[in-house]
């Protein structure tokens, strides 16, 4: 199922996307159609210039938001909080081997609304998703820092154009559960997910201020496009090491580009990201999936065991066997 979109004046998501699939809104809440899955979305307002829509749903069948680029760019801000979620499901000796997988993305993207964005769930997944609209001046004002570094000033330039990534670390993946299992029927419950969501920003524009500061390059929606591509495709295949030639010609960027609107949009260089999702991979089957270290690294692509447990250790300070062991 896709969604498509473009935000100009007078636009709800939330009304559209119910008519997209046949469902009802009601005091700005929309239960999802069991024909398609179970869940809602929900839209909360913290005045004109700041909202808030809520999706918590599992659906039958993948779905993708896309959004295309706006014509009205320069005054609103939009973050996109999301966390797919699988559930595992316990695997028996006489069972057949089942090939386990983290298989959720727990990730920010914030953006201007003139470039084109997608998100992808993927079917049978618990989705926690949180966009927030913001209005430029509301944001300029909240980011009122006294030595911003160049991402944070890039973000609150006038006619600002910029694409940012970030991972939603365990902190910030609480604080999405918290605030999308609020019972809505308490009337303090507004104020409530008001202070959870700018708790979030909080620690979004905490680690956005930590980045390397460097001269911002503006990119178009074409580049912000194609960067996304390119993280999926580091992403989808984990045991292959990244080879920037062929992810340029991906992209059709220069390889000097590419490297530059990557590690501005991502927070760091293809090769660190790549060796990171890799190591988190490696976690999750050390931990969820109890693979032994050494099936681990080779379904990781590792040929040296020895590598892959300095690489693992230089990441979380203790070695994957260690780690397997840990509750």
């Amino acid at each position: 199922m896709v969604f498509e979109f473009t935000t100009v004046p007078g636009f709800d998501f939330i009304t559209f996307f119910a008519m997209h699939i046949n469902a009802t809104v009601r005091d700005n809440y929309m239960e999802v159609p069991g024909t398609i899955g179970e869940g809602y979305v929900r839209k909360i307002g913290f005045g004109n210039d700041f909202k808030l829509t809520i999706h918590h749903y599992t659906l039958k069948e993948d779905l993708i938001i896309k959004r295309n680029p706006s014509p009205d760019s320069s005054s609103v801000w939009t973050l996109f909080f999301y966390n797919n979620h699988q559930d595992l499901q316990v695997k028996y000796e006489n069972e057949e081997n089942t090939s386990f997988s983290k298989k959720n993305d727990a990730s920010i993207l914030l953006s201007t609304n003139d470039l084109k964005t997608e998100i992808r769930f993927p079917a049978n997944n618990n989705i926690q998703y949180l966009v927030v609209a913001i209005a430029a001046d509301r944001l300029r004002s909240v980011l009122s820092i006294e030595k911003p570094n160049g991402t944070i000033k890039a973000i609150t330039a006038e006619n600002a154009s910029f694409l940012f990534f970030e991972t939603l670390d365990s902190e910030m993946q609480l604080l999405l559960k918290n605030i999308v299992s609020v019972d809505m029927n308490n009337s303090m419950n507004n104020f409530y997910v008001q202070v959870k969501v700018l708790e979030l920003m909080y620690l979004l524009f905490s680690k956005l201020s930590l980045r390397e500061n460097t001269t911002f390059k503006s990119i178009n929606s074409n580049d912000a496009e194609k960067l996304l591509i390119i993280r999926n495709e580091i992403i989808s295949d984990l045991s292959t090491p990244t080879v920037i030639a062929e992810l340029a010609t991906i992209a059709s960027m220069s390889e000097t580009k590419l490297k530059l609107l990557f590690k501005q949009t991502f927070g760091d260089t293809i090769y660190n990201y790549y060796q990171k999702a890799r190591m988190e991979e490696a976690a999750f089957l050390l931990k969820q999936a109890k693979h032994s270290v050494s099936q681990v690294g080779y379904e990781l692509g590792f040929s040296n065991l020895s590598h892959f447990s300095r690489l693992f250790e230089k990441q979380y300070g203790i070695t994957p066997k260690k780690f397997s062991y840990t509750a």
